[in-house]
């Protein structure tokens, strides 16, 4: 006898393997967490199995459910394919999208895979770099639209997420302890880097440069040898360097709020449509920014 698998049930499976949770997989997917709780199981009641099991208040995929993962993503992209190939316009062209070189590895693969599987023939081409200098390119006409890390919310720019600015440092390393405090930082165009120095100076610790570069790589090579600390969005921190908490006696770091710019809507159909993608993608994973949160002075951007 045939039988038909629900693909909504599907989707909610393949959402809570992405995220790690049913809380963001509802959020995902703009359902309640006991809606795809409930498809969950109904899914496993269709089978006859059970796909997760709760560990530590987390989930983790039982070898059946390991079994299905890679089914159920193929179905899923190939059911949206077919949906979007019949009831959408056919946005073909180039795109060119600015993003801040520290928060590419956190934000754009889940970003640039979902937008490549919705729209196979329009290609992103990236340009990373600093904020300031990608805000020049923007102005310049060279990119169409930009991520932006800024200390508050830009007039003319949508706040997607704000996350912490933090000290960080090798794996159980010193340099944090030494006297002058030894930095690896950005060069002048540099968000983070006059908040970190103020920061220091307000706390009056003294601190000597170690590093003083725009490539992040070059910075993290200096954190991960032990010689130097950073500071760098919470979010980004990499999974080889530590964050360093109150106890290293360093001071506070301020909030950063991670701003989109883009051009007038209806200038570039390809541009608003990855637009649109990218907000969607940060409001699933993080949820809305309260409003309360962007009730600050609104700068120009630069």
């Amino acid at each position: 006898m045939i039988r038909d698998i629900d693909m909504s049930l599907l989707r909610a499976f393949a959402a809570v393997v992405e995220t790690g949770s049913v809380t963001a997989a509802a959020r995902l997917l703009n359902r309640t967490q006991a809606a795809v709780s409930l498809q969950i199981k109904r899914l496993e009641e269709q089978f006859g199995v059970q796909l997760f099991e709760r560990e530590h208040r987390r989930l983790r995929l039982t070898p059946t459910g390991e079994r299905l993962v890679a089914s159920a993503q193929k179905l899923v992209a190939l059911n949206d394919e077919l949906f979007l190939q019949m009831t959408t316009p056919d946005f073909a062209g180039e795109v060119r999208f600015g993003v801040p070189t520290d928060i590419v590895p956190t934000y754009m693969p889940a970003i640039l895979r979902r937008f490549n599987q919705l729209w196979p023939r329009v290609r992103v081409s990236m340009r990373t770099g600093n904020s300031f200098h990608l805000l020049e390119a923007m102005q310049h006409g060279e990119i169409d639209l930009t991520l932006t890390t800024d200390a508050q919310p830009v007039e003319g720019a949508e706040t997607l997420r704000i996350d912490q600015l933090c000290w960080v440092g090798a794996a159980g390393g010193t340099a944090h302890r030494l006297d002058p405090l030894p930095l690896a930082v950005g060069d002048h165009s540099c968000r983070f880097r006059p908040l970190a120095l103020e920061a220091l100076r307000e706390a009056g610790r003294n601190w000597r440069m170690v590093l003083e570069v725009p490539s992040q790589v070059a910075q993290e090579a200096a954190v991960s040898a032990g010689i130097a600390v950073t500071a760098c969005l919470r979010d980004s921190v990499p999974s080889t360097l530590e964050v360093l908490d109150s106890s290293a006696g360093l001071p506070a770091l301020p909030e950063m709020y991670i701003n989109m710019h883009t051009l007038r809507v209806g200038q570039h159909e390809a541009a608003d449509e990855l637009a649109r993608h990218i907000r969607q993608e940060f409001a699933a994973r993080f949820g809305a920014v309260p409003a309360r949160q962007l009730r600050r002075p609104r700068v120009k951007a630069a």
